[in-house]
């Protein structure tokens, strides 16, 4: 075994995986980075939905189930059938944690509920992840990525207050999805270490609501502040019983904004954005580095409270200086200053990066087959004395001789459960390529 192994903060967990698409996938691979043995749960012949979702190579499975299912082990499983039942007991039985994200109240009915699982393990700590609190009144209702986005608050914060685009607008991060999933990790570790106190389990809920709540928890401060002067609507805009969205606002009390760089023109990322700090020494350093002191002395901008009623003059002003150079350049120039800016980077220059390629932000996993190497993003933090190996993400039912055999079937008894079709044979990916765009 090498060091690297012997280090892994999850070495010697088991976890029972029976989540799909990305909120709970998001969650069981950083255990399963983090050094657990993750057992996937799919359904027989079909398996996880995101398999077979934009397909973009001709027999390999999507992108979007490599990228949130690479180390963990395929159990195919018919839950309904007696013979299921008893294998998804026997691997509970034996398991650390048993992780679902099924529709509300699903795996209650199926004989997997809190109460049952931990009459069959003391030990064992159940974590499910839905949409909504148990108790609310919409808790069975199905929910995706711009349902927790709009029910948790962030939707109707951003976006414009004015025009055709003023409408409620989701965030590009996944915060319903693999947010809730980080939030559910924590959990999970936090449950485990409670274990070592107490030596039973417990079991821990999370809400993609409550995850996109507590990301946007500043705002229901905000809310209780009626005009918020560092608002880019501010002092114009007439306030109704919420906050406006946020537009570019930084979101603190400072001017933030999103200024023009050099080739905005033909490139719809040649931008950065700039925070002008409150304190009066900031905006002189502005200023001075942009080559206009007089801006540090001008009436309106005096103060922050001034700069605050003039914003929509300071916004002209520095993007006649950033239009001069290019994004990098400025995030160069002013950061070296001590200004708080940052290139809106998309996603071709983020892939691309150096940095991110050579710091582990993003890795390169060999699928093998048809897809071989793909890059994906790796484990979004870095321990001194523990570095993940990634593997590839495992074929449809892969593992299905390895798990049962070591619940003590023999290969007769395999062969019996695939002819009564409580489990399916190994599949590999047989898809054609989707092709959205026709050439």
């Amino acid at each position: 075994m090498t060091e690297q192994s012997e280090n892994a903060p999850l070495k010697g967990i088991k976890v029972v995986d029976w989540t799909q698409v990305q909120s709970g996938p998001s969650c069981t691979q950083l255990l399963a980075w983090l050094g657990a043995e993750v057992i996937k749960i799919e359904r027989t012949n079909t398996g996880d939905p995101t398999r077979n979702e934009l397909l973009d190579i001709k027999d390999s499975w999507s992108l979007y189930y490599l990228q949130l299912n690479a180390n963990k082990k395929s159990l195919t499983l018919d839950i309904k059938t007696p013979e299921g039942q008893k294998i998804m007991y026997d691997l509970l039985k034996k398991a650390d944690v048993f992780v679902e994200n099924i529709r509300p109240g699903a795996a209650t009915r199926a004989g997997f509920g809190w109460e049952k699982v931990h009459e069959l393990n003391p030990r064992l700590i159940m974590a499910s992840l839905k949409g909504f609190n148990k108790g609310s009144r919409f808790a069975n209702v199905k929910a995706f990525e711009p349902v927790a986005q709009s029910a948790g608050g962030a939707a109707s914060a951003t976006g414009w207050n004015e025009g055709d685009a003023n409408i409620p607008t989701q965030s590009a991060a996944a915060l319903g999805d693999s947010n809730s999933g980080m939030h559910l990790t924590i959990a999970i570790l936090a449950a485990l270490l409670q274990r070592e106190h107490t030596g039973k389990g417990s079991y821990v809920y999370q809400s993609m609501q409550d995850a996109v709540i507590n990301l946007c928890r500043i705002k229901l401060l905000l809310d209780n502040l009626g005009a918020l002067p560092f608002y880019a609507v501010y002092p114009n805009y007439k306030w109704g019983k919420a906050i406006p969205r946020s537009e570019n606002s930084e979101g603190g009390q400072v001017i933030g904004w999103t200024y023009k760089a050099k080739g905005w023109e033909t490139d719809p990322n040649a931008y950065v954005y700039i925070v002008i700090q409150n304190k009066n020494k900031s905006w002189e350093t502005i200023a001075n580095t942009m080559g206009h002191p007089e801006w540090a002395t001008d009436e309106r901008f005096k103060d922050w409270e001034h700069r605050q009623l003039h914003k929509q003059e300071i916004y002209p002003l520095v993007e006649s200086y950033t239009k001069n150079y290019d994004k990098y350049e400025l995030t160069k120039k002013l950061g070296e200053a001590g200004i708080p800016v940052g290139p809106v980077l998309d996603w071709h220059e983020l892939e691309n990066d150096p940095d991110l390629n050579e710091d582990g932000t993003l890795v390169k996993i060999n699928q093998g087959g048809n897809r071989g190497e793909f890059k994906t993003v790796g484990m979004p933090f870095t321990m001194s004395n523990y570095k993940p190996t990634y593997k590839r993400a495992p074929d449809l039912g892969e593992n299905n001789k390895e798990i049962l055999s070591s619940l003590g079937y023999d290969p007769e008894q395999i062969e019996e459960l695939v002819a009564k079709g409580v489990i399916s044979k190994v599949e590999k990916p047989h898809n054609p390529r989707t092709k959205v765009i026709k050439d």
